[in-house]
């Protein structure tokens, strides 16, 4: 069984994944034998993550990228195929946040939310889909969120632009399955619940609230994405596709 889920010379792209969840899922997968590319726009936090990487005798690059441009996911791209000469693996897991009132949302907020969360997504899936297309295989991951499935309340969480990006990444990850599942590449989501993270830090002042919602009674460790990174990566998942997976502690069962 353990082949099913081995990474052995597999090459995983992971955006964002110099901190948070990121960098969980960046380590889940080198430690399950892949070839690591991170990148972010703070290529500082990268080539940290990268020198934890490389210590656990883990082959890893860091490359500064802003994902809502296209040179920037380019350039990635073809630096990882001429390092590892393939791309097996894409993480999709670069966000941002910006919370206002709805009557008083900056429209370049808006704009910004939208080209890091969804423009950015879609834009490095097409970039990496074209390599795994001539590969006749790949796995795409991206990151939703369990605020992805309903409204929620302004004094809980102002932050429409982020809780709309991540419904469209729902419906992308669902257009992108279809449209390449004909190139054995899988396309699934991962919503994760409330994890103690950067852009999650506003919700501390709530935290008795959410926690009494949570049935697990939790908020997401650390380690808890790293299962379902590992299984949506490997050959165990090959005929999953279109899904979109939460690991929340069960929240979202009780919406």
């Amino acid at each position: 069984m353990n082949n099913y889920f081995a990474l052995t010379n597999k090459v995983a792209i992971i955006t964002g994944g110099g901190v948070g969840l990121g960098k969980q899922m960046a380590i889940a997968l080198g430690e399950s034998g892949a070839n690591i590319v991170i990148c972010s726009r703070k290529i500082e936090n990268c080539l940290q993550t990268v020198e934890e990487l490389k210590q656990k005798g883990i082959q890893a690059i860091a490359i500064p990228c802003d994902i809502a441009k296209q040179e920037d996911i380019n350039h990635v791209i073809q630096t990882t195929i001429k390092k590892f000469g393939s791309i097996d693996i894409l993480i999709n897991n670069s966000g941002t946040s910006w919370m206002a009132p709805i009557l008083d949302y900056p429209e370049d907020k808006w704009d910004k939310v939208m080209d890091i969360n969804l423009k950015g997504t879609f834009l490095f899936s097409q970039a990496a889909a074209k390599k795994m297309a001539e590969q006749k295989k790949g796995k795409i991951i991206n990151i939703s969120s369990v605020t992805a499935f309903s409204g929620t309340h302004p004094s809980f969480l102002d932050a429409i632009s982020y809780n709309t990006s991540k419904g469209a990444i729902i419906t992308l990850t669902k257009e992108l399955s279809v449209k390449l599942a004909p190139y054995n590449i899988q396309v699934n989501a991962i919503a994760p619940g409330f994890f103690p993270t950067k852009i999650t830090s506003v919700f501390e002042q709530h935290k008795k609230q959410i926690l009494a919602k949570i049935p697990a009674g939790r908020l997401g460790a650390e380690e808890d994405l790293k299962g379902i990174a590992l299984l949506l990566s490997s050959q165990a998942s090959d005929y999953i596709t279109g899904q979109i997976i939460a690991v929340d502690g069960g929240l979202s069962s009780m919406l």
